[in-house]
């Protein structure tokens, strides 16, 4: 698991072949095994593929080469009517994505958390279709990676940790 987390990175250019439905429910499942308060399991998912719905998504985005080039993208939404405590259901669904994108690269695909369309989430919540309880929290494309990426760098611990006490 230690060398998952460690070789984990943000992949954005894919290959055009599809993704398994078998692939993207075992990506999802794991997603939903993340922690939440009460296990209340606040997320919820949109999986879309059709050409024409990524392409209105990706305009939504300064990343709109991201979602065009993505055979595959996983919409994360906050379903409020499930929601107890807007912070900790906000911090279950992190931990749902990191989950996923986990997962994403432990079974040979590639993934990216998209945050910055949420600029635009009302649009993106129009586009999908949503009902009003379910708010936009972030978008994940993957697919087959088309590159690769180097081994990361992260600030040393005594860099991170403020005090031992």
């Amino acid at each position: 698991m230690l060398k998952v987390i460690k070789g984990r990175r943000s992949i954005r250019r894919f290959t055009c072949e599809a993704v398994d439905e078998d692939l993207v429910n075992t990506i999802i499942e794991m997603g939903t095994w993340a922690p939440s308060g009460l296990n209340n399991q606040p997320w919820r998912f949109v999986i879309i593929q059709n050409r024409d719905i990524l392409d209105e998504m990706s305009r939504q985005t300064k990343y709109s080469h991201i979602i065009e080039n993505a055979p595959i993208c996983i919409s994360v939404f906050l379903d409020i009517s499930e929601s107890y405590d807007r912070v900790k259901d906000i911090q279950a669904i992190g931990a749902c994505i990191q989950n996923m994108l986990l997962t994403i690269h432990h079974i040979g695909l590639g993934g990216v958390w998209l945050g910055e369309i949420l600029k635009n989430r009302e649009q993106v919540e129009a586009i999908l279709e949503v009902p009003e309880n379910l708010e936009l929290m972030a978008v994940i494309a993957l697919g087959r990676p088309a590159e690769s990426k180097g081994s990361g760098r992260r600030k040393p611990i005594d860099q991170v940790v403020i005090a031992r006490k």
